[in-house]
């Protein structure tokens, strides 16, 4: 059977109202009250999340769980809602009973998700959003009407070879591994496309799932990929970016040699809600607690996880997710750790809470930048 989705709890007693501070200022003040004193959105949102996760934030802090490698984040094997039960028991992903790491990061992740959401004033459906936040939710769900599943795509998550994995199911390619430049928007059914009742049908009815990364190894993997490759990124961003954070830069740079503490800084700058989607933080993409997602995937073991979706949803055996290609090279551990290490300190800081949510909601541990762990 299908996995089943999590049920959002009741907000601990004397929580603060997350979802009316998300909405009340998502770029970083907010008002206490009339005539009140400006506060600062990120004090609260990391207060909220750390009631919220029972002191997640607090053990990365201590380096409980600094070390940990990042693992599969997968809901346990339950028994699912009835218009599951037509579906095979999945097998493979049940929680490995000696592996204390992964049954720590489970555990975190769904008691946060669970209290996170059910804070006072979080969403609890996409009508429940500001109608900037629905439409970019409407926007990246993809809809498979023959297979009857909803996927929330996120850039830099594998999201092109999983809209391949559409088309061919669709029928409008023969295989996965065809040679064409991926268009990203024909062939593609998205929930925006559909009028609010079928939305609604579809939200209730159809398997949801959505996949994560580390939040700063998306952000240096989008940055590397978008100024490092793409013309169209280097003129439209990475020229706007040069002349804002780089000293002396003259009114028409050509924006192919952004570093990366000036992208962060562009970042620190820019609204989340109306960030370009590939560094957009995936709460913002695909709201968690405005959708149940049955499943959440992990690009740390995205095959596995991948083709245990197309399993649950009864894809014709021949369609498999692909295969990462030869000449692709993903953002390392190792290549993450010395851009960190090599931005100021205050800087992260003033970047890591615009990704709380998908550090916390996800279980990611916060990067260690200690000065010891710089200079192993």
């Amino acid at each position: 059977m299908f996995p089943c989705p999590l049920t959002p709890l009741a907000a601990p007693n004397g929580a603060e109202p997350l979802g009316r501070a998300l909405r009340r200022a998502p770029l970083g003040r907010a008002r206490a009250g009339p005539g009140g004193p400006p506060l600062l959105l990120p004090s609260m949102l990391m207060f909220a999340v750390i009631v919220a996760s029972s002191g997640l934030l607090l053990m990365i802090e201590r380096g409980i769980l600094a070390e940990m490698k990042p693992l599969p984040l997968h809901p346990p094997n339950r028994v699912g809602a009835s218009w599951r039960r037509t579906v095979p028991q999945p097998g493979g992903l049940s929680l490995d009973a000696g592996d204390p790491d992964l049954q720590v990061r489970q555990d975190i992740r769904n008691r946060t998700l669970r209290a996170v959401c059910g804070q006072p004033g979080m969403p609890r459906d996409p009508w429940d959003l500001p109608v900037g936040q629905r439409r970019t939710l409407l926007r990246h769900i993809l809809v498979s009407d023959r297979y009857h599943f909803l996927y929330c795509y996120v850039p830099k998550v594998a999201c092109s070879n999983w809209k391949r994995v559409l088309k061919v199911l669709a029928g409008v390619l023969d295989s996965v591994d065809v040679r064409l430049k991926m268009d990203h928007r024909n062939d593609l059914v998205f929930l925006a496309d559909l009028r609010p009742e079928e939305i609604r049908y579809r939200l209730q009815h159809y398997f949801k799932f959505l996949f994560v990364r580390d939040p700063l190894e998306r952000l240096l993997s989008a940055y590397r990929n978008k100024f490092g490759e793409i013309r169209e990124y280097q003129q439209r961003y990475g020229a706007e970016i040069v002349r804002r954070y780089r000293a002396g830069a003259g009114p028409s740079p050509a924006g192919d040699d952004v570093t990366f503490p000036e992208f962060l800084r562009y970042l620190v700058d820019e609204d989340p809600e109306r960030m370009n989607e590939h560094w957009m933080p995936v709460y913002n993409l695909c709201q968690p607690c405005a959708v149940r997602y049955d499943f959440v995937g992990s690009y740390e073991r995205l095959e596995a996880d991948a083709n245990q979706v197309l399993e649950w949803v009864r894809a014709p055996p021949h369609v498999r997710f692909p295969a990462r290609q030869a000449w692709y090279r993903p953002a390392s551990r190792e290549s993450l750790h010395y851009h960190l290490c090599s931005a100021p300190r205050s800087l992260l800081q003033d970047v890591l809470p615009k990704y709380i949510l998908d550090f916390s909601l996800f279980a990611y541990p916060l990067p260690n930048v200690t000065k010891e762990a710089c200079h192993q």
